[in-house]
């Protein structure tokens, strides 16, 4: 599992993961290198939407329908810090660019831009990311512990949190509810 580059991927998690966090979770991958990887949870939706977000930091909101949209939670790692995956990547104090359409970024500045209908045209707000180390990602797929497969937009921005595993699913020709725990070896 030598020189992959899972950055725009989704991994999804195998069923062995059912007592974890990750259980029946899609994770999109937004950077992944020789120091490690980085990516947000995109089925996990948490009891707050933008607008209660907003309000808990203080920001002056238009009242727009995109801001009933839920904030979901990316990952274990830093559940305090705020994340907008977004297309077009833009220029934001403090983004990741994943590649030319998508951005990752991490200031306040664009959360005031989104209150104010002036963000970029498609976001997914999370707080907290899912990271591991150097090899650590691929010592996984190794055990079997993810599926992985090229990211879809249009599962991230299009669809509901809750249908995102089975169109990831769909993307790899699988049925979820068919695989299993037990690792086989021919």
């Amino acid at each position: 599992m030598e020189n992959i580059n899972l950055t725009h991927h989704f991994l999804v998690a195998m069923p062995a993961m059912e007592n974890s966090f990750f259980s029946k979770t899609v994770t999109y991958i937004c950077e992944h290198n020789e120091q490690g990887a980085l990516g947000l949870v995109i089925n996990r939706p948490m009891d707050l939407s933008l607008a209660g977000l907003f309000r808990q930091l203080g920001i002056a909101s238009k009242d727009t329908s995109d801001n009933e949209s839920t904030v979901l939670f990316g990952g274990p790692v830093q559940v305090d810090c705020g994340f907008v995956l977004h297309q077009p990547v833009g220029k934001w104090q403090s983004t990741l660019t994943i590649n030319q359409k998508l951005g990752l970024t991490t200031s306040l500045d664009i959360l005031k831009a989104i209150a104010n209908a002036e963000g970029p045209d498609q976001i997914l707000v999370a707080l907290g990311y899912a990271g591991w180390a150097a090899g650590q990602i691929e010592h996984e797929m190794a055990q079997n512990a993810w599926l992985s497969v090229p990211a879809s937009l249009d599962i991230i921005f299009d669809l509901p949190s809750e249908a995102r595993l089975q169109a990831a699913m769909e993307l790899l020709g699988v049925d979820y509810t068919r695989l299993s725990n037990d690792i086989g070896h021919a």
